[in-house]
């Protein structure tokens, strides 16, 4: 094939664990090569938004804008139990406490965000910030609430804030399934051929990296500068698992029920695609 393709991730220690392999050839990637972008998910949803990357990841809410020019990989996605995101504040409030109230959020195409709009469609006043600004704003008052992502989940309590709710739980226990939080898209003008490539070599990098954690350590580093050793692990353990591998068909109900949900709620609109190529 023999071309180079524009692939988009973000610089946490999941993300760059498991595309580590892949970006450093240590798989068959038949002949594609890939220039990598690394930037916050919410940039990366407004790139795909704009169409402007290959292939990415991007949150499962903004997938369901950009179904009809991309197609999910069953590889690479942030999916599992125990891993949602947390709404936090400096006291220790009920979510109902918040409405009218002013809630940091990391970003306007977030899962985070579609979930806490599932869940009351009655909280409206969001202020969009990058995910690691969001507990410095609730602890300067700059907002009465927070969702945090990623790596803050571990750390918040040492900023003496109150978990209120994880929204994580909330979905698991509404609807008995995964909660499906960001996944890898490709174009579909790319063809089903190279797609499957894509795919192919995006699942040898994961598995790759599952079988040899400590080989991408200082890549993984290199990007998560304030992170500690022992968040970065945290952080690789509890959003790399078997549905990074592939989603199956519990990731893949999972995935249907958000979108399904978000579009009942008109938050994304209907689409007769698949999710996947053809």
């Amino acid at each position: 094939m023999n071309r180079t393709l524009t692939l988009g991730f973000s610089p946490c220690p999941n993300d760059t664990f498991m595309f580590y392999p892949l970006v450093h050839g240590l798989v068959d990637t038949e002949g594609l090569a890939y220039s990598e972008r690394l930037e916050d998910v919410e940039t990366l949803n407004q790139l795909a938004l704009q169409g402007e990357l290959d292939v990415t990841k991007v949150s499962y809410a903004a997938l369901g804008h950009i179904r009809d020019e991309y197609a999910l990989l069953r590889s690479g996605s942030a999916l599992g139990r125990g891993c949602g995101p947390l709404l936090v504040a400096a006291e220790n409030l009920t979510p109902r406490d918040l409405r009218g109230k002013t809630i940091a959020v990391p970003g306007r195409h977030t899962t985070a965000l579609l979930l806490l709009r599932l869940f009351d469609p009655a909280l409206t006043n969001f202020l969009v910030m990058p995910f690691n600004e969001i507990m410095d704003a609730v602890l300067t008052g700059q907002a009465d609430a927070g969702v945090i992502i990623h790596e803050s989940r571990f750390t918040y309590q040492g900023f003496g804030l109150h978990k209120l709710m994880d929204l994580g739980e909330w979905w698991e226990a509404e609807t008995g399934l995964p909660i499906p939080l960001g996944g890898i898209v490709a174009r579909r003008s790319l063809g089903s051929a190279t797609i499957a490539a894509i795919e192919g070599a995006l699942r040898a990098g994961v598995a790759y990296a599952r079988t040899h954690p400590d080989e991408a350590a200082r890549y993984i580093c290199e990007h998560a500068q304030e992170m500690s050793p022992e968040v970065c692990a945290s952080h690789i353990g509890l959003y790399v698992n078997d549905f990074s591998q592939d989603i199956g068909d519990e990731g893949i109900r999972a995935i249907h029920c958000l979108l399904e949900r978000a579009e009942r709620a008109g938050i994304v609109p209907a689409s007769g695609m698949s999710l996947f190529a053809e």
